[in-house]
């Protein structure tokens, strides 16, 4: 759903951040440097210190997928990352006109050394490995991974993460999914590794895995729109807070504060919650695998 482009409402938007930024008496842990928090001169609505003057540039994967993006188009402001990232945008004083994407590949994203973006979205999980590379912002939603194999699967009738333990499992190449099948379901066969969640649901249709682990809201989507014959096995335990996705920026970035100032107030004032159920209404229930 796009957001209001009234210069109205992008003052609305600034002050509130501003309001918020001037009340913040620490840097979230989670959010990155852990530098003193900006003061308001320093989120000046609009006027950041940003790659390219008045613009805010934001990085994102392609292909981009749902439900986080929307026909591959992250400009479109459809799919939860993309409102999020329009959402954030405006909270820091820049209306959608003045947003900016570019292509920018996952591992990429996170691996040191100068960034092309002033944040990057793109289902990037908070982790201290992660913060040794990369700033993050607060976190801006709640992660829970989940299995998925095609209905016809013996891993199809996994009931608990013993059910899990021969089973060929697989994963993106350097995400926490990946991390879940070494660190929680710890199979007994070797998991496979994929370059992109494509090569990876490729896999899962002609047999070379028998089951994936993806996020709960992806998961969902697969099942439900991409490959039909696969269903939702259930969620790792964990979650709630445990595990969270964070907007990336370049170390040592002078707008993570305000950048992370931005997402507490969506949060506060409720957006993050609704933009949540608006997109990601479907990942809603699964059955725990223990």
């Amino acid at each position: 759903m796009p957001l209001p482009r009234t210069s109205a409402v992008a003052a609305l938007l600034a002050g509130a951040l501003l309001a918020s930024v001037a009340g913040c008496a620490a840097q979230d842990p989670a959010s990155g440097s852990g530098a003193t928090p900006p003061g308001p001169a320093d989120c000046a609505a609009g006027a950041l210190p940003t790659r390219t003057a008045g613009t805010l540039t934001v990085g994102t994967d392609k292909p981009a997928y749902e439900p986080w993006f929307s026909d591959d188009r992250p400009e479109n402001g459809k799919g939860f990352e993309s409102a999020v990232a329009y959402a954030v945008a405006a909270k820091l004083g820049y209306p959608r006109e003045k947003v900016s994407w570019v292509v920018t590949p996952f591992g990429k994203a996170t691996a040191p050394g100068p960034k092309d973006f002033d944040f990057d979205v793109n289902q990037v999980s908070i982790s201290a490995e992660r913060r040794e590379a990369v700033d993050f912002s607060s976190g801006y939603y709640d992660v829970r991974q989940a299995v998925i194999a095609l209905k016809s699967s013996r891993a199809a009738s996994a009931r608990s993460l013993a059910d899990l333990k021969g089973v060929k499992l697989g994963a993106q190449v350097g995400t926490t999914s990946l991390e879940a099948i070494t660190g929680t379901v710890r199979p007994s066969v070797q998991p496979a590794v994929f370059d992109s969640n494509d090569l990876a649901k490729a896999a899962l249709r002609n047999g070379q895995v028998e089951a994936l682990v993806v996020d709960l809201p992806t998961a969902f989507y697969i099942t439900g729109a991409e490959v039909t014959e696969a269903q939702v096995v259930g969620q790792l335990a964990g979650g709630g807070g445990d595990e969270q996705f964070g907007l990336v920026l370049d170390k040592g970035s002078r707008l993570t504060g305000c950048v992370s100032a931005a997402v507490d107030g969506l949060r506060a004032d409720g957006t993050l919650a609704r933009l949540e159920k608006e997109w990601l209404s479907d990942a809603v229930s699964a059955p725990v695998l223990r």
